[in-house]
């Protein structure tokens, strides 16, 4: 390939030759074949002189060449514009490879021959033909090499002188003076004179607009370039639109560089702001070092155009304003990102800078961009990173700007001096660092940040909360690490081994140094009455002293009974600290309270165990004894009640059954069912929620990566749990929407109701005992009249021997026992309002009733069976109260969604004896019963007693 173009370049330059040196009519042959080998000759001399030579030009600087050629030369702009419109359609063509060597050929073509040059004209003195070809061509090459170099003159008037000496050079070889009418002084002078005014007329030169440019790139103002104000960049007004657009591209790092200057020499508070700046600060360093370089450069490449020597070497290395523009490109861009940094961080602080550099270098697919802002994060985070190491390794914020996402509530007093501000631990665990979710960075998520912040607050509490700064101490100097951006891994595993760590040693402080664990199985076992025989022993020393009105109880004798409880169960086996804390107190007494509602536990904790058993949890514990307590009373009182019934039952009920057997038998089915109620929720409370919570309670705090906050957590869980499911809590109304203790209050109700029948049974045992002992008196008297020969009993001294001292005596105090009883129940009736068994007026009338009725003579019997039916309906209306109330109780049970309390529904009515009510049902009756209560009363009014019983039985 490359012998067939040498020989297709030899022969078209030959046939070139050949047309352009036409041989003379007296040549003979042999002599025109040498004319024509001599040429060739010198067209290869030339083209081989071309060729190294037009390497060292690319193709832009030959077109600008040619351009400022029309401008310079020619004074035709309407032809430079022409020539660049051709230019760029040249550089489209894919055919044409050297494009460069075209534009060469054709500008050497264009340069006007010599006068003496023209085959036209006449001399004496011809030089020969090789001769004059030689220097035509090699005039037409140094025309255009001076072309390319006058592009980096300092001035019009060196090119045009240039020029003339490359003509006077021309013609004194050539042998012939053209007649210019002007010597050479003259034509010097000339040149100088035409250069001057030249350069008034046209713009700065290209050099001397790249000898201001380093100053211009500092901001600073220079000859050409004045900065009014700061921010304003004013240029010579006589540039080609060229040369601005690249001073315009230029002129932006000048102004960002500015400003970014100001930026960083202002002052703000905050270590990672002044770290932003800092950061900066280093990247406007480094441009200009780069202004340095280029300044550098440019002082070579003029000082190389003042060396005429040198001419074709400054052109290889010339320095341009393109090249400027090219060269300050990545450096424009990173002035930019910064400028927007500095722009968008005058709002932000902390983690927010940090977030937003970050965003730059994740959410843009640049590489230049993402590398920039990852060298801004290496310098912007170092604040952050010494801050996070002080807080995972010592325990200890240092952020005197609230910077760091960890905020210390209270930093103006001293919160580690608890006794002195008598601070309990868990406000200090929970309100003296809060985690400001604002304010974590993006670099690390937020389960890494409350990870982080649990193992400061853990280390600060360890050390503060606990009293062992000792271990955080050797702790700190041991584990202490260096954590730096970028260092993903490492950064992990030291806060994974630092959490790991912190939460062993803190948990190992609370069960072994503090007891933590100790204290809840005492709290479960006294005050959630765990510790049955010391609850049984404790009541039953209790009862004779809490029947008493509240105001006769004293402290002592409780604190006594406690500890005769302790000494008489397997409480006495317990840690001595434990026992200590547990102690006896009243609550707030109220108007007609007696002991078993002001009486109560309390089991003392303190610091640092309070962070768990927080005060809340404390009133908790409170609110489920006293509501235990009250079912372990019902139950004490129902049991004493069942004993005396099963013993007089063998005794002297026996002697009376045939006139109330009936009423005892019904009593006993009566008492049993409430004693299988209260059996079915006592157990219920005890066991399906109670030990189910605490078996929940124990998996989790000894689960192996278990924490301070989820001690509390599940801690906080298991008292919900129990006061959810143990019907203590509170649930939302169908009807007003706001929330109400409905399952509290309807076991409260019962509860009063099962107390109100013992007392009432305890009052027909009275009377039972009153009658049995009347019998054997009758018994008596009868057996000693009849040992005398008279009648046992006739019907004329029945008055007689009823108004006897010893009857009527008998009949008073049995109607003293009961009038006793009903005012005691009236008591406790008039502590709830709500309630619809009589009231003490009530009862007191109805005891001065059956009083009065038989105060005289002959009245006994009557007054008799007075009190005998109010014991009766009393007894009745209140065990139809304790089922109705059931049954609502366990159609609301079998509503909930929870199983648990579904089942206790079932097995208190595990063969279906009562019929569950339904609420909404039940509030539908109520609307009927007030559309149609006057029809309602009417019909009540018109039924007799005994059928309104036999409806309500039946019901």
């Amino acid at each position: 390939m490359s012998r067939n173009a040498s020989a297709r370049i030899d022969v078209g330059l030959s046939s070139l030759v050949r047309e352009l040196l036409l041989p003379l009519a007296t040549d003979e042959k042999h002599i025109a074949e040498e004319k024509h080998q001599e040429a060739l000759e010198v067209a290869k001399a030339i083209l081989d002189e071309h060729n190294p030579s037009s390497e060292a030009y690319d193709i832009d600087q030959v077109a600008d060449a040619v351009r400022k050629k029309f401008w310079r030369d020619y004074d035709a702009p309407e032809k430079a514009v022409q020539f660049g419109n051709l230019f760029s359609r040249l550089l489209t063509l894919p055919i044409l490879a050297k494009k460069k060597e075209i534009i060469l050929l054709l500008d050497q073509l264009s340069e006007p021959l010599p006068a003496d040059e023209n085959p036209q004209s006449a001399s004496p003195q011809r030089p020969s033909s090789r001769a004059r070809e030689t220097e035509m061509v090699e005039s037409r090459v140094s025309g255009l090499r001076d072309h390319l170099v006058s592009r980096t003159d300092t001035a019009p008037a060196s090119r045009l002188k240039q020029s003339a000496d490359r003509k006077a050079r021309q013609n004194a070889h050539v042998g012939v003076s053209r007649d210019t009418g002007i010597n050479c002084e003259t034509d010097e002078d000339t040149i100088q004179a035409n250069g001057h005014q030249f350069t008034k007329d046209l713009a700065p030169s290209e050099p001397a607009l790249l000898r201001d440019l380093p100053f211009t790139l500092q901001g600073l103002s220079s000859t050409n370039f004045q900065f009014e104000p700061a921010s304003k960049l004013s240029l010579p007004p006589s540039l080609p639109l060229p040369v601005v657009s690249l001073l315009h591209s230029l002129a932006e790092p000048s102004l960002l560089y500015g400003s970014l200057s100001q930026y960083v020499q202002s002052r703000e508070e905050g270590l990672i702001s002044q770290s932003l700046r800092a950061a900066i600060g280093i990247e406007l360093r480094s441009y200009l070092g780069l202004i340095a370089t280029l300044e550098g450069e440019i002082r070579r490449s003029i000082a190389s155009l003042e060396n005429k020597d040198n001419v074709g070497i400054t052109v290889k290395v010339g320095v341009t304003l393109k090249r400027c523009v090219v060269w300050t490109r990545e450096a424009t861009m990173g002035l930019r990102l910064m400028s927007l940094m500095a722009e968008e961080s005058k709002s932000k602080k902390g983690g927010q800078l940090i977030t937003l550099i970050h965003t730059f270098s994740t959410s843009y697919g640049d590489p230049f961009i993402s590398t920039f802002a990852e060298r801004i994060l290496v310098h912007l985070t170092k604040p952050f990173y010494n801050m996070l190491r002080q807080w995972i390794y010592d325990g200890e914020l240092s952020d005197p700007y609230h910077e760091f996402f960890v905020i210390e509530q209270d930093s103006d007093n001293d919160t580690r001096d608890l006794e002195a501000r008598r601070v309990p631990a868990s406000s200090v665990w929970e309100n003296k660092y809060k985690l400001d979710s604002n304010l974590v960075p993006s670099i690390i998520t937020d389960d890494f940040a409350k990870k982080i912040f649990l193992i400061g607050k853990s280390l600060n509490f360890i050390r503060y909360g606990c009293g062992d700064s000792s271990w955080v101490e050797a702790y700190s100097k041991t584990a202490s690490k260096e954590l730096k951006y970028g260092d993903t891994t490492n950064l992990e595993a030291s806060i994974d081994e630092a959490y790991k760590t912190t939460m062993a040693r803190l948990i190992h402080l609370m069960d072994n140094k503090f007891k933590l664990f100790e204290h809840l199985d005492a709290l479960k076992k006294y005050l959630l009455l765990g510790q049955g025989d010391f609850i049984a022993l404790l009541m039953e020393s209790l009862a004779s002293n809490l029947d008493r009105p509240a105001g006769s109880q004293y402290r002592h004798t409780l604190t006594a009974q406690l500890d005769h409880a302790i000494r008489g169960s397997n409480a006495q086996y317990d840690s001595p600290d434990v026992l200590r804390r547990l102690d006896a107190r009243l609550l707030e007494l109220s108007h007609g309270d007696i002991g078993w509602d002001v009486f109560t536990l309390e089991y003392k904790v303190d610091a640092p165990v309070d962070v768990v058993i927080t005060s809340w949890a404390n009133k908790q514990y409170l609110v489920v004894f006293n509501f235990l307590w009250r079912i372990k009373r019902v139950e004490f009182a129902l049991g004493s009640t069942w004993r005396r019934l099963m013993t007089g039952a063998r005794g002297l009920l026996s002697t009376i059954s045939h006139k109330l057997g009936a009423d005892w038998k019904t009593a006993r089915c009566t008492i049993g069912e409430m004693t299988h109620f209260i059996n079915q929720l006592q157990y219920y409370i005890l066991f399906e929620v109670i030990e189910a919570s605490w078996d929940q309670l124990q998996a989790s705090i000894h689960a192996p990566a278990c924490t301070l906050d989820d001690l509390i957590a599940a801690h906080t869980k298991y008292l919900n749990s129990i006061s959810h499911k143990g019907l203590l809590g509170a649930s939302r109304s169908s009807i007003t929407g706001q929330r109400e203790d409905s399952f509290m209050s309807q076991l409260h109700y019962l509860l009063k109701v099962m107390l109100a029948y013992r007392d009432a049974v305890d009052g027909l045992y009275s009377f039972s005992v009153a009658e049995s002992l009347r019998n054997k008196d009758y018994a008596a008297l009868i057996d000693a009249r009849t040992a005398r020969g008279q009648w046992g009993r006739t019907d004329a001294d029945d008055a007689d021997d009823l108004n006897s001292p010893s009857l009527i005596g008998d009949r008073q105090h049995h109607r003293r026992a009961a009038s006793k009883v009903s005012q005691s129940d009236a008591r406790d009736r008039d502590r709830d309002t709500d309630s619809p068994i009589p009231g003490a007026a009530a009862l007191a009338g109805l005891s001065a009733a059956v009083a009065g009725s038989g105060s005289g003579s002959g009245g006994g019997s009557g007054g008799d069976e007075a009190m005998l039916t109010a014991l009766r309906k009393r007894l009745g209306d209140l065990a139809t109260d304790f089922r109705a109330r059931l049954a609502i109780l366990l159609g609301d049970l079998l509503a909930q969604p929870d199983p648990d309390m579904k089942f206790l529904g079932v097995v208190m009515n595990f063969n279906d004896v009562y019929r569950p009510v339904r609420r909404k049902r039940r509030e539908r009756e109520k609307e009927r019963v007030g559309e149609s209560g006057k029809v309602k009363e009417k019909e009540k009014g018109s039924v007799p007693e005994t059928e309104r019983k036999e409806r309500a039985t039946k019901k």
